[in-house]
């Protein structure tokens, strides 16, 4: 039976030019012969917590996932019936209601503010940066924040909402340099609890809350912002809430406001996320598309100006794994070797995906409720 397998996964990995126990630092080194099993059978799942048990390496699992994501494999494998009943879930039951609001804060953000604070920039970053004319993470990330407040044409005494505000990197920077007041919202309690600290002596406010619940019950969230921002948020809205997503941010911004939003896609709609990213990194998250988010702001925005920089979150995982890496020895006493795993797994198997280009984008989108007149002028 395992020979089966085997001969199965040899041929299905060809396709992309990937040799088992080959030579190429993209090749795939297999240490348990259970591995051809569950890679046919499980795909994402059964790749991810086959490499999180040892079963399997390769030299560089950045260029080995740049090859599979390049040659669609994920795709052909998918199409097997134990797999689609793994996603049916997703179709019948909506998984980022507000019930499943705050599992991603606990599962994911809430893993120990000392992680992300070795791994990320110094203003904590969790989002792709923008290298150009940066030769650091530090420099890419101050380039992203300045970006997104030109494009927003903040002013000083301006009022911003911030959904989905991590640590308050955006809020920080933004009060600092262009002397704006900030409310973040947030579903991670390390979130805010380290944030707080860190925006101390700014006009930068937190809120421990899902998105839903951003017009009450405080009287100064009903007050409408100049400005909102979203950055990495809406992946973990998911479709069936698309469209109340992009109403409550209307109802919030003024109306001549802009809205600007910073998120991942995927050049296919889809309805779920591959069960391995679900079960063990963001808990009911999925990407949006084009069309999905077209649909979605139909009737409630203009679509002023749409920035592709996806080519840039490649460089940006790599050095969040180099982080990690270099920092490890400083946090390993609060995680596990099958953490690490799966943490590496994680970083550099999601470089190697946007690195190839034809499915992972990172989409910054400028949204008004009316149109500007005259045109908006895009610094891009």
């Amino acid at each position: 039976m395992s020979s089966r397998y085997q001969k199965l996964t040899e041929r299905v990995l060809g396709l992309a030019g990937v040799k088992i126990n080959g030579s190429n630092p993209w090749d795939i080194q297999v240490y348990d012969e259970r591995f051809y099993k569950r890679a046919i059978t499980e795909v994402e799942l059964g790749m991810g917590e086959s490499y999180m048990d040892g079963w399997w390496d390769a030299e560089n699992i950045d260029a080995l996932i740049f090859r599979i994501v390049r040659a669609d494999l994920q795709e052909k494998l998918r199409r097997n019936y134990k797999v689609a009943l793994q996603l049916a879930g997703f179709y019948l039951i909506n998984m980022q209601s507000r019930r499943k609001a705050f599992e991603v804060g606990e599962r994911h953000y809430d893993l120990g503010n000392e992680l992300f604070q070795n791994m990320l920039d110094k203003r904590m970053n969790y989002s792709c940066a923008y290298w150009k004319d940066a030769k650091t993470l530090d420099e890419a990330q101050e380039n992203k924040l300045e970006l997104i407040c030109k494009k927003l044409y903040l002013e000083p005494g301006m009022r911003v909402l911030d959904i989905g505000c991590g640590w308050g990197a955006f809020g920080k920077y933004a009060a600092e340099k262009y002397n704006v007041e900030t409310v973040g919202i947030t579903v991670s309690k390390e979130q805010v609890e380290l944030g707080r600290k860190l925006c101390g002596g700014l006009p930068v406010e937190f809120r421990l809350m899902d998105y839903r619940d951003v017009n009450a019950p405080k009287e100064s969230l009903r007050k409408k912002f100049d400005r909102i921002v979203s950055v990495g948020m809406i992946e973990h809205v998911g479709y069936k809430n698309y469209r109340e997503y992009f109403s409550i941010a209307n109802k919030c911004l003024k109306d001549n406001g802009l809205f600007l939003l910073h998120t991942i896609g995927d050049v296919r709609s889809l309805k779920s996320t591959d069960a391995w990213t679900h079960k063990y990194i963001f808990p009911n998250g999925m990407l949006p598309s084009v069309a999905q988010l077209g649909k979605a702001i139909e009737g409630l925005f203009v679509m002023e100006d749409w920035h592709n920089i996806g080519a840039d979150y490649d460089k940006t995982l790599m050095a969040w794994y180099d982080n990690f890496k270099n920092s490890w020895n400083k946090i390993k006493d609060k995680y596990d070797e099958r953490f690490y795993r799966m943490w590496k797994y994680f970083l550099i198997s999601s470089a190697g995906a946007f690195r190839a280009r034809s499915r992972n984008q990172l989409w910054q989108i400028v949204l008004s409720k009316n149109g500007i007149l005259g045109g908006y002028q895009s610094i891009c």
